[in-house]
């Protein structure tokens, strides 16, 4: 080993955990295999040797930084990194020149753009005729979605990948790789975790690889340093301090008080929800995954008994995404005490789990002719679209007596509307139209 070798080797030892864990190649990667397994799209983009520029659009700690880290490693090209966040007009300037001094020296550069969305419109226009010229490959990375905070201009020209949130056992695998990494470093005094304990750390992770990691490093540090070789769930609590104690106080798991919340929505108690919904933020709950859940709330439960609580579900995350913590806050708290009070019903989710299960299991229908698509002369003589009734002109609108089914399938009933909120009025329309096929059918 030579000198640079060792100052290397030394330098990476004492670098954070999540530095030393971050993957030297795309099968060190964990998680997207859906961009990266053999045949995908980013996999076959490396293999190319011709880097395109492109969009990462997807949750925090998912590996966008460490993808573009890989492109400009794969392509040996340069790699300046740009925070939207930090940076400006100033940066972009400094960037151009460095490229140009690359292209010199007959080398490509990646241009890397963390939080891109952050950049106003003019900021992102300075990208563009160096992205048209090849001087750098354009790669930004965006938490938000990229058709409304992105300039169409520079949309136009990259490609969008969207990446993932990592799932639990790729969360598990993580822990795995954290531990092994410390103990190699002191082989003579290892430190387990047991399985309890990695599990908890991987659920409260919520998808977040960097957060994961980062928390593996306190607990570690924490347990090297308390001389103990076993971390279990009790030490985790002392380790990780408040955040993770309220999560599990007295024994609640984190996915407890999410059901708590869900089912104190369901059971139409707002004060309950905005109990769990508060204790949760105080333990350190990430509140776009709080979002997510409650919009779901609003599908699950509610359904279309009132359309307004999806409506406002949205709205309140949407405003959480605009305005961030704690301003964005409040419309989360006003959006589940909303669903509180709404009108239950879970009609809708009970017909769509009903129809799956159905589809799953059955055999493959085919489409009756008379409901067939006739855009030729050719599908008009097959008989295409033949004796097809446009509900329109008939009275109340409705095609009395017709069936949408395939020969031979039954109705089967799936929705079947409570008698609450509008879902008793959709209730009473529904048994209208039943009637008006049962004249029909009786001539």
């Amino acid at each position: 080993m030579n000198d640079n070798d060792l100052f290397q080797s030394q330098a990476l030892s004492s670098a954070p955990l999540a530095e030393r864990l971050r993957p030297r190649t795309l099968d060190q990667v964990v998680g997207q295999s859906h961009l990266l397994a053999p045949g995908k799209p980013l996999r076959v983009a490396f293999e190319s040797g011709r880097p395109h520029s492109m969009i990462f659009w997807g949750p925090p700690g998912v590996g966008k930084t460490t993808l573009a880290r890989l492109m400009s490693d794969g392509f040996d090209a340069q790699f300046i990194a740009i925070s939207a966040v930090l940076g400006g007009v100033k940066d972009i300037r400094e960037a151009v020149t460095a490229a140009q001094v690359a292209q010199g020296q007959g080398r490509k550069t990646i241009l890397f753009v963390d939080e891109v969305h952050r950049f106003n419109k003019a900021q992102q226009d300075a990208f563009l005729p160096y992205v048209e010229s090849g001087l750098f490959t354009f790669i930004g990375a965006t938490t938000e979605n990229p058709s409304f905070e992105m300039n169409s201009a520079l949309l136009s020209r990259a490609r969008v990948y969207v990446l993932e949130s990592l799932g639990q056992e790729e969360l598990l695998e993580l822990v795995n790789r954290s531990l092994e990494l410390v103990n190699s470093d002191r082989p003579e005094q290892p430190v387990q975790m047991d399985e309890k304990a990695r599990t908890q750390l991987a659920a409260w992770a919520d998808g977040d690889a960097r957060r994961l990691i980062n928390a593996v490093e306190v607990v570690l540090d924490s347990a090297i340093s308390s001389g103990r070789d076993l971390v279990d769930s009790a030490w985790l609590e002392v380790a990780l301090s408040q955040n993770l104690r309220r999560f599990d106080k007295g024994g609640d798991a984190f996915y407890d008080q999410i059901s708590a919340l869900h089912k104190s929505v369901r059971g139409s108690d707002p004060d309950a929800a905005l109990y769990w919904f508060t204790r949760m933020l105080d333990g350190g709950a990430d509140a776009k995954y709080l979002s997510r859940r409650i919009v779901r709330m609003a599908w699950e439960d509610i359904g279309l008994a009132d359309p307004r609580a999806m409506q406002i579900a949205n709205d309140a995350a949407a405003t959480y995404e605009r305005l961030g913590s704690p301003e964005g806050e409040l419309a989360l708290a006003q959006a589940v005490i909303y669903l509180a009070v709404a009108a239950k019903s879970n009609a809708g989710y009970m017909a769509y789990n009903q129809a799956r299960a159905f589809i799953k299991q059955d055999k493959s229908r085919e489409v009756p002719p008379h409901l067939r698509n006739a855009p030729t002369k050719l599908m008009k003589e097959l008989g295409h679209g033949h004796a097809y009734r446009y509900a329109h002109d008939e009275p109340h609108g409705y095609a009395a007596g017709e069936n949408y089914f395939p020969e031979g399938m039954r109705k089967p009933g799936w929705y079947r509307p409570v008698p609450r909120g509008l879902e008793s009025k959709i209730a009473e329309k529904m048994a209208f139209l039943k009637g008006l096929d049962e004249e029909v059918w009786k001539k």
